[in-house]
């Protein structure tokens, strides 16, 4: 038995070891490479040629710098105020939601731009504790490996922002009619404040909710330095 013990405990070593060296190695490459599709958009995809739809993928990947400064601005402020200080997780967000949830309240999430992004490109869609323990475990290594200038650039260009429209170029092009450089405060404000329910909320002739949204967003938009 103390043989057999061994044998397992060095195998599980082993799969740990390649565990940590794929994904760590995976982490780095999206340092430098654009994430070519994310679970999310398979998901989409596979539900509109479920329910007989027309497939639709819009995405058109654009550095930073070719992206508006509104929308990285509008982004934080809508979704991760302390994204520019925090390592990746906001608890005091996390513990306000914890209390709210457990008020049976709403539900609410605690997540910041850099467990979304960790969430988008290297997970499934969901809500199970396991897929939120691997969340974490990558919103670790992205904030490690990447920094916050290349986490916003990978949310910005993944993020969906409409009925299979993700990224922010093609949302600019699908709403504005103009590339995601020529966004002005209010459209970036516009799109950030879709983003909790993009395929429900409208850019186009906004509702009362999102017009009040995109105001209150333009209030907390300051510059980010990117």
């Amino acid at each position: 038995m103390p043989g057999m013990r061994k044998r397992v405990l060095r195998f599980i070593g082993k799969v740990l070891l390649w565990y940590v060296v794929i994904t760590v190695s995976w982490v780095i490459i999206y340092r430098f490479v654009p994430p070519p599709v994310t679970f999310l958009m398979t998901k989409r995809l596979y539900e509109q040629f479920r329910d007989d739809r027309p497939l639709k993928l819009k995405k058109d990947w654009k550095s930073l710098k070719h992206i508006s400064a509104h929308l990285p601005s509008a982004a934080i402020a809508a979704e991760d105020q302390r994204f520019l200080t925090h390592n990746g997780f906001d608890w005091k967000a996390i513990q306000r939601a914890y209390r709210q949830n457990q008020n049976g309240k709403r539900i609410r999430g605690g997540s910041t731009i850099s467990q979304q992004v960790a969430k988008n490109v290297f997970l499934w869609p969901g809500r199970s504790y396991v897929r939120k323990g691997f969340e974490a475990y990558f919103t670790v290594l992205i904030e490690l490996f990447w920094g916050k200038k290349r986490i916003m650039e990978v949310y910005l260009n993944v993020a969906e922002m409409g009925i299979g429209v993700y990224g922010a170029e093609a949302a600019a092009w699908y709403y504005f009619d103009k590339p995601a450089s020529q966004l002005s405060r209010y459209e970036a404000a516009l799109i950030a404040a879709i983003l909790p329910n993009p395929t429900e909320y409208p850019v186009r002739n906004p509702g009362p909710y999102v017009s009040r949204r995109a105001r209150q967003i333009m209030r907390y938009m300051q510059p980010t330095g990117f």
